[in-house]
């Protein structure tokens, strides 16, 4: 087809659309976004034709928009929803596809700088007067070799275009993967109006995108200064759009729909749900209840403030070793709408939540999404967490509680959403879990980081012979019968199931759910202590309250009811009841306590630091500023407290800086 032809047909398919173009000139728009059914209804031979030589009929399309006596400058074209033909996932992309116009999609890993880039300049001859125009085509600045005149070089700059220019980074999603494939990764250049404020913000590092555009190749240059016979690709966009990726991108057919909402009405129906998780662990149903709740979340709020309250729930398993802590999570990360699974050593703070990374091409500092950034609104499962250095783990204290990271790092400041479900497992230190000691003692772990998950499982491997011939019987069963293996449901109904509630319920406290979370809450907190002397315990906090209103909207999820239930609430509370007497419970003063999950020091030991400070300050008035371990001992066992426990806390008194050891079984107050 000749270009005046090509002119002319794009003509015709403008006046029908000038409407659409008047409109986008009068918003200040530099672009016009047609669909691309549009123009292969209009002309279906032309439609072809921008599929298989995109950059020469964009020109055209937009040279003839500029024929069109429009008040504006060259508007740019842009075209969406193409045919599924040229759709393509990243790994897909050949040769073959080089400057035809495709699609593809994934999720933002990186984002550089915008920068200005020049894309044509305009140099002035000082022998002639002659001016010469040259389109900058490559990385590097071109200069007129020579002029018409016969001078070589030396010519005068008159005047350069500038373009706003970013490159992004895509990678494909996590679901379109099977088995160990790594995701691949393509580098896009946007340019023009696609980087705006506006559309930048849209395409920060984690966000779901579809990318229309022509992948072209970069010639990669060698050490030696010649090209290498190898060529990397690059896409030059056309046009970008975020797909907002979350619950709703599941598709469940109307004969779905009607399956689960029949489902609902059962009265087993939260028993079965429990059944379809990792049905070839055999036991743990409290954890598999806990986590059916999890996957259901509750609802986030956002006041009229500012401040949010958020409605994922984190939930963290200790436990012996060889008790199906992985498999478990394995379980879930593939139920769970867009999980991301990392594990113990394999994971840094930068790989958690986001870095900063050098970007070769556009010579600056790019941001990369990490894990929690990337599963925003989904789950984030970290296996062996404790392996985790503490420096990385801290990173993680405000995306748990404000489900956001913010990053200041070079020339960066930048804050990303991770609006993200944590499902953790952590093995204790020494090994095995020990009740009578406090889960921050226990795990490598901050204990304010610890204090975040609502809720926290211990697995404990006690020897017992009824528990022992039934799991041993369930697993060799498996080994010799594995297509034995029956769930109630399926893993993709599960997910089905789970999808449909978190998309279409949004379930609100009624009075009476309410007032049975405040009794159990005040009635807790105000119990009559067993020891008068000394602190009392705080058995529950602020915190599990909130944790108590999204378990309880978790369990009116499962029902699929839009208000939370009495029942609902009397759920929430017995499943942290449970979690609380296996890891909240101090066996010296016989009560629950926070602080043992919290802070570490449980109350009674508190308690047992404050006496010995104050005999500490006694001994001084009396003997002077020197004080002899032994007199504290001494002192310490007339009122019940055992050497023991006085090395105890003198040792944390002394970590502390309240007090120093001068020379041996001597202590001084600093």
């Amino acid at each position: 087809m000749e270009t005046s032809d090509q002119l002319e047909r794009f003509r015709d398919f403008f006046e029908s659309y000038k409407e659409r173009i008047h409109e986008e000139i009068a918003k200040g728009g530099k672009s016009v976004l047609f669909d691309f059914n549009e123009l292969l209804t209009h002309d279906p031979e032309l439609a072809d034709l921008l599929l298989e030589d995109p950059e020469n009929l964009l020109k055209a399309a937009e040279i003839s928009l500029d024929n069109l006596d429009l008040p504006s400058d060259i508007l740019k074209v842009r075209f969406n929803n193409l045919p599924l033909v040229n759709k393509l996932r990243i790994r897909d992309i050949r040769s073959v596809h080089l400057d035809k116009f495709i699609a593809v999609e994934g999720l933002v890993r990186q984002t550089s700088d915008v920068r200005p880039q020049v894309t044509s300049a305009k140099f002035e001859c000082p022998s002639c007067g002659n001016t010469m125009l040259l389109l900058q085509i490559d990385t590097q600045f071109r200069e007129p070799s020579r002029c018409s005149c016969g001078r070589r070089g030396k010519f005068r700059l008159i005047h350069k275009d500038l373009i706003d220019a970013q490159r992004v980074v895509l990678e494909e999603s996590p679901e379109t993967l099977e088995g160990g494939e790594q995701p691949k990764r393509l580098a896009i250049f946007l340019k023009g109006d696609l980087v705006e404020p506006k559309m930048e913000r849209r395409t920060a590092p984690g966000t779901r995108v579809k990318i229309t555009g022509v992948v072209k190749e970069v010639a990669m240059p060698l050490r030696t200064g010649g090209h290498s016979t190898r060529y990397d690709l690059v896409m030059e966009s056309n046009y970008i759009e975020p797909i907002e990726e979350t619950f709703e991108e599941i598709n469940i057919t109307k004969k779905e729909e009607e399956e689960i909402l029949e489902l609902s009405k059962d009265p087993r129906i939260y028993q079965r749900l429990v059944a379809s998780v990792a049905p070839s662990i055999y036991g743990h149903e409290d954890i598999k209840a806990a986590l059916i709740l999890q996957l259901m979340g509750g609802v986030q709020k956002i006041h009229e403030d500012g401040t949010k309250r958020r409605g994922d729930m984190h939930v963290l398993l200790i436990g012996d070793p060889g008790v199906s802590k992985s498999q478990l999570l394995q379980f879930i990360s593939k139920i769970a709408p867009k999980a991301r699974l990392v594990s113990g050593k394999g994971a840094s703070s930068a790989g958690l939540t986001a870095t900063v990374v050098k970007d070769e091409f556009l010579r600056g500092w790019a941001l990369e999404a990490g894990a929690f950034v990337l599963a925003n609104g989904g789950f984030a499962i970290i296996d062996e967490m404790d392996k985790i250095n503490q420096e990385d783990t801290s990173a993680l204290h405000q995306a748990l509680e404000q489900q956001i990271i913010t990053i200041a790092k070079a020339n960066i400041q930048a804050t990303l959403k991770a609006q993200t479900t944590l499902l953790a497992a952590a093995n204790p230190k020494l090994g095995r879990f020990d009740p009578y000691l406090p889960i921050a003692s226990q795990i490598n772990m901050p204990s304010t980081l610890i204090n975040r998950f609502d809720l926290i499982f211990p697995i404990r491997d006690i020897p017992s012979r009824e528990f022992d011939t039934k799991v041993a019987t369930h697993v060799l069963m498996l080994q010799q019968k594995p297509e034995d293996l029956k769930a109630e449901f399926s893993p993709e109904f599960l997910k089905k199931y789970i999808s449909y509630a978190r998309q279409k319920i949004k379930p609100m406290l009624t009075k009476e759910a309410v007032e049975e979370i405040k009794d159990f809450y005040v009635n807790l907190r105000n119990m009559p202590s067993l020891s008068e002397e000394g602190l009392r315990p705080i058995p529950i906090s602020a915190r599990q309250l909130e944790a108590l209103v999204r378990l309880a909207e978790g369990s009116a999820r499962v029902r699929l009811s839009k208000k939370v239930a009495k029942k609902d609430a009397q759920m929430a509370i017995e499943t942290l009841k449970r979690c609380l007497m296996q890891v909240g419970f101090d066996p010296e003063s016989g009560q629950l306590d926070i602080d043992r999950i919290s802070t570490g020091i449980p109350t009674s030991q508190r308690s047992k630091i404050v006496k010995i400070q104050a005999l500490i300050n006694e001994l001084t008035k009396k003997v002077g500023k020197r004080i002899p371990i032994d007199d504290i001992i001494m002192e310490a066992s007339e009122q019940g407290i055992s050497e023991e426990q006085v090395n105890e806390a003198l040792e944390l008194l002394k970590r502390d800086g309240t007090i120093y050891q001068p020379q041996p079984n001597i202590i001084e107050k600093i």
